[in-house]
């Protein structure tokens, strides 16, 4: 899923067809359970996994998307309603992460905020890319942000009782009742230079929250030149 999103992306670029997106599918994976080695016996638990949205780059004519999946990438996410009532976790946040897009004469669509809260012991594994290097931007449009994965840890010690861990873009962790894991996804990049963006009306229509599942190259492109 790594491999398959940056080589598209690599492609994409070489043919100036569009700035990069989030270039993975951030995948998070967290259970309970399994083989201990030290008893040599298997403990009944559970495991689940996903993959988190982020934003698609933007193209000569269209704005990219916000919290979709790019490229290779189909999968579905669990309901937020199902997700707690079948795991012992409490879905703090899910929303699109405002800004995070690489601004231009076509925007690149904005990542998600992703913040679960652990309510049992569990071990946590992140595999994520963008998180040094930022999705590009093309034809004088500005880089989107990177994603990054924290995680919120007990620790009497620290201020608030909670310390404050960067993960990284790849890494397992064994959490506590009550810590989280933040995970914030790149955008995607931008195209054309932003100063020649032009707004009928003052109004960004693609801003509108309802525009990433309404929206994708086509409804972008549409919308875009509705409005310029």
């Amino acid at each position: 899923m790594l491999t398959s999103q940056r080589i598209t992306d690599v492609i994409l670029r070489a043919f100036s067809a569009c700035a990069a997106s989030q270039g993975d599918c951030n995948n998070l994976t967290f259970g309970y359970g399994g083989y201990d080695p030290e008893t040599e016996k298997h403990i009944p638990g559970f495991g689940y996994y996903e993959t988190i949205a982020g934003g698609s780059g933007a193209g000569e004519g269209w704005n990219g998307a916000s919290g979709v999946h790019t490229h290779m990438t189909n999968t579905r996410i669990t309901d937020a309603e199902v997700f707690e009532r079948r795991y012992p976790v409490i879905l703090r946040e899910f929303s699109i992460r405002e800004g995070s897009g690489g601004a231009g004469k076509f925007r690149g669509g904005d990542g998600v905020i992703r913040d679960i809260e652990f309510r049992i012991p569990v071990q946590v594994s992140i595999l994520s890319e963008r998180r040094v290097f930022h999705p590009y931007g093309l034809n004088g449009g500005q880089d989107a942000e990177c994603g990054v994965n924290t995680w919120m840890r007990k620790d009497e010690a620290a201020e608030a009782g909670v310390r404050v861990i960067n993960l990284g873009g790849k890494n397992t962790a064994k959490m506590k009742p009550g810590e989280r894991i933040i995970i914030n996804t790149p955008g995607g990049g931008g195209w054309g230079v932003p100063e020649e963006r032009v707004v009928k009306g003052g109004v960004e229509r693609e801003r509108d929250p309802t525009f990433a599942w309404r929206g994708g190259s086509v409804a972008g492109r549409l919308a875009t030149q509705e409005t310029n």
